[in-house]
């Protein structure tokens, strides 16, 4: 071969090269919507959470709704491992599934719906705006990643704004209930982040369901002591609304939304679903709107603006990984 073959071997070889390049891209990149899609489709679902929780609390109260909707979240993940046969996972990874129970069945459940027993839905709604912040945040540790200053410093002016409107939001000060929803949200936020790895090994509804299974040695005693208190009076006076919402926390929010949001993550990674959660302020203050007829204040609306820019700010830090 000549020297002045050469060139024209290469730009063959490039040109070989460059449609598989921009097909691996292209795949990438389906992929990556593809993992969108199924976490905007969680976020849709969750986004009723809180409207649900408060109708259901006014009917059952908060020490019902929250294993209340678990132990029916159990049921279906029961039938659905019965369906699919799917095997029992590793020892190692029942320590995962704790851990994702912990925040999921227990954590957010009992403190979102002790929480919306006191304060309106709209207002827990920017709240759990912090939500995508945290999950990524838990996300990068969980993985051995560094969160750059810039990250932080975002994260802290986002937490700033949120308790600056509850004390101007006319409820009277910071309240416990305010900081029960943030806990909880930082606590389903490490649930998330385990739940999105251990998808990865077992599969996205796999993870919802065995978590659910393994809270329940937890749950029935918890639903059992809540009825014992006065479990008559409220399943014989609670109204159709309230007995549709628990069916939907049992059922949406905590199984099916669940796997669509799980499915996500392993498709297309925790931290990059995880923006998905930046719209959920606003559907749930849509939602809370046309269901509860809850009022959409000027100061809501703002607060719900400046925390979703600060978190997608926050997004867009770099983070490097740490090196071991």
């Amino acid at each position: 071969m000549t020297q002045q073959d050469a060139p024209s071997v290469q730009g063959e070889v490039a040109l070989h090269a460059e449609p598989g390049v921009a097909l691996h891209a292209e795949s990438a990149a389906r992929r990556e919507t593809k993992g969108l899609l199924y976490g905007g489709l969680g976020v849709l679902m969750f986004s009723l959470t809180l409207p649900a929780s408060r109708i259901a609390v006014g009917s059952f109260g908060p020490l019902l709704v929250g294993p209340g909707r678990a132990l029916l979240a159990a049921l279906f993940a029961i039938l659905a491992l019965a369906i699919g046969r799917s095997p029992v996972p590793h020892r190692r990874q029942f320590a995962s599934l704790g851990l994702i129970s912990f925040g999921t069945i227990f954590g957010f459940p009992y403190l979102s719906a002790w929480a919306m027993d006191r304060l309106p839905a709209s207002h827990g709604a920017v709240e759990l705006a912090l939500m995508p912040l945290f999950t990524a945040g838990a996300s990068t540790l969980r993985n051995g990643e560094r969160p750059s200053g810039r990250f932080w410093l975002f994260s802290f002016f986002g937490a700033l704004t949120v308790i600056v409107y509850t004390l101007l939001s006319g409820v009277g000060g910071v309240h416990m209930a305010d900081l029960a929803l943030l806990f909880a949200a930082i606590l389903v936020s490490f649930s998330y982040a385990e739940g999105g790895r251990l998808a990865r090994e077992i599969g996205s509804w796999q993870v919802i369901a065995w978590s659910v299974i393994v809270a329940l040695p937890g749950v029935i005693p918890l639903v059992i002591f809540a009825l014992s208190k006065r479990g008559d009076a409220i399943l014989l006076h609670a109204s159709p609304a309230a007995w549709w919402s628990l069916l939907y926390l049992g059922f949406i929010s905590q199984f099916i939304g669940f796997i669509a949001w799980y499915r996500g993550m392993e498709i297309a990674g925790v931290a990059r679903v995880s923006q998905m959660q930046f719209i959920q302020p606003f559907l749930t203050l849509l939602f809370s709107w046309l269901l509860l007829g809850e009022r959409l204040s000027l100061a809501t609306v703002i607060a719900s603006l400046i925390v979703v820019g600060l978190v997608i700010a926050g997004k867009r830090a770099a983070i490097g990984r740490r090196v071991s």
